[in-house]
C-alpha cells in the first residue's frame, strides 16, 4: 500500500511569476544550497518545446528519520528527484518523481499551479511505495512525513524568494 502525498500553497504573485522562480536555474542553485540538504545538487536541467525539466540530488540527515526508518536505512537519505513543468490550459502543470537511496521504492506525483484571485494557488498530489515487507508502511509514511515538510519549506522559500524580487 502506498502513502499519500497532498500539500497546498498560496501565493501572492500570479502563476506565471511562480512557475518562472520554479524552473529558474538560480532559483533552484539557492533553493538548493538553503534547503537542499547535504551534497545538494542540479544534475541535469533541460528546456524543451516549452517544457523545463531538471533533476536534483537532496540529502536528509539520518538524525531527522523515525527510529524504525533508521533501523533499515543506514545512514543519511540521498534523493534523487526529477520535475518536469509545462503550461496547462489553466495555468501549469508538472509530473515529479524521486528515489530515495537505500530505499526499494519510489515518490510520484503530479503539480498544478493556477491563478487564484490576485495570487495563486500551486498543489501537489502524489503517493510513496516501499517495498519493504512489514515495515514499508512505517518507512512510507516517513517519506511521506519528509516530503510534505520540505514542500512547505520550498513553498516559504519560494515566497521569499518572489517577496525579494
Amino acid at each position: 500500500m502506498a502513502s499519500r502525498i497532498e500539500h497546498r500553497a498560496e501565493f501572492a504573485a500570479p502563476a506565471a511569476a511562480v512557475h518562472a522562480a520554479f524552473v529558474d536555474r538560480d532559483f533552484l542553485a539557492e533553493r538548493l544550497r538553503v534547503l537542499g540538504g547535504k551534497g545538494a545538487q542540479l544534475l541535469d536541467y533541460t528546456e524543451r518545446g516549452g517544457e523545463v525539466a531538471f533533476k536534483l540530488r537532496q540529502g536528509v540527515d539520518a538524525a531527522k528519520l523515525p527510529s524504525a526508518a533508521r533501523a533499515i536505512i543506514k545512514g543519511d537519505l540521498v534523493v534523487e528527484r526529477t520535475e518536469s513543468w509545462r503550461q496547462a490550459a489553466t495555468g501549469f502543470a508538472g509530473d515529479t518523481g524521486a528515489s530515495v537511496s537505500g530505499v526499494p521504492g519510489d515518490v510520484k506525483g503530479r503539480f498544478a499551479l493556477v491563478d487564484a484571485g490576485t495570487g495563486s494557488v500551486w498543489t501537489t498530489s502524489g503517493e510513496v511505495k516501499v517495498r519493504i515487507p512489514l515495515v514499508g508502511g512505517k518507512i512510507e509514511a516517513a517519506i511521506a512525513e519528509q516530503v510534505g515538510a520540505l514542500l512547505a519549506a520550498e513553498a516559504r522559500f519560494t515566497a521569499d524568494w518572489l517577496a525579494r524580487g
